[in-house]
Order: C-alpha cells, then sequence, then structure tokens
C-alpha cells in the first residue's frame, strides 16, 4: 500500500492541472481526479508492474475526462439555481491580463480534442511523446501531427493584431 501511495501521491498535483485544463470546471475537475484516484486503487492489481505509474494514471483520468465530455455534451449543462454561487452567474472584470488569459483559454478550448488533450500532455504536463501516445492510446506519429498542427492552430487564433479589442470591446487610442 505505502509503494501504491508514493507513486501515485506526488502526481495528484498534474492530475489536477490536467483535469482542470479539460473540464474548464474546478469542482467537475476535483471530482475527476477522485474518481481517477479511486479507479486506479481499486485496480492497483490490474496494473503492469513494469508500466509507468504516472501514464496509467493520466490515461485513467484522459479516458474518464473523454466519457464526461461526452456524456455531458449529450445532456448539456445543468445547474439548479440553489447550487449557483456567485462566480457561475457574474463576470469578472476585463483587464487586459485576464483578456489574454482568455484569448489563451479560448483558443485552447476552440481546438479539436484530440489536438487539446496531445497539446496539453505535452506542453503543459511534460509528457514526451511516446507517454502521451500511451496515455491517448494513438502512435507517436499521430502525437506528433497532432501536436503540430494544434499548435499551428493556436499561432494563428492568437495571431491576429486586432483580436484582443475586438473580443474586449475595448477602444483603440492613437
Amino acid at each position: 500500500m505505502s509503494t501504491m501511495t508514493s507513486l501515485i501521491e506526488p502526481l495528484i498535483p498534474a492530475l489536477r492541472r490536467y483535469a482542470r485544463a479539460l473540464l474548464r470546471d474546478r469542482s467537475a475537475a476535483d471530482d475527476l481526479v477522485q474518481d481517477c484516484l479511486e479507479r486506479a486503487i481499486g485496480r492497483w492489481h490490474q496494473r503492469r508492474q513494469d508500466g509507468d505509474a504516472r501514464t496509467w494514471l493520466f490515461t485513467i483520468l484522459h479516458n474518464l475526462a473523454v466519457n464526461r465530455l461526452r456524456q455531458a455534451q449529450r445532456r448539456g449543462r445543468h445547474v439548479a439555481i440553489e447550487d449557483a454561487d456567485e462566480d457561475s452567474v457574474s463576470h469578472p472584470p476585463a483587464q487586459e491580463d485576464r483578456i489574454l488569459h482568455h484569448d489563451v483559454v479560448q483558443a485552447l478550448a476552440d481546438l479539436p480534442e484530440d489536438q487539446r488533450a496531445v497539446l496539453l500532455l505535452v506542453a503543459v504536463e511534460d509528457l514526451s511523446y511516446a507517454e502521451a501516445a500511451d496515455v491517448l492510446d494513438v502512435p507517436i506519429g499521430t502525437v506528433m501531427s497532432r501536436l503540430a498542427r494544434g499548435r499551428e492552430r493556436l499561432r494563428r487564433a492568437l495571431g491576429e493584431p486586432d483580436r484582443i479589442a475586438k473580443a474586449s470591446n475595448l477602444r483603440r487610442i492613437k
């Protein structure tokens, strides 16, 4: 049990970060990580002893996230009015740094799911191409091509000079 704990516990922050980037909802991401950890602990005996625990956990998390996103897409988002907090019904002030952050997050969200997942695993979570290929269960060449296409889409989306001003209704003052 202590070996399992020593392998899993250091990975929890990275799992939370990846889950938040995929789901874009803090509480849903925390629930996803908890479900991932429950599944990993319950099925620890099924893990390949020669396999990497990090890759295995990210695979579990990714598959659970894909299932949740598909389910949410079918059902739509539902929030009971009594459960809605102020953050879910209010909008933050539109300061410039938040605008740029929002543009990056939005450009990332606009990517196809397969490109976004590869980009997050390789660029944010620092997985190797081979580890990302194992997590996503695709060939390494597919990881490289999805990563290249995803990066190019992000460059194009963020490269429009007037995009920030248009998105935020800011006026240019000359």
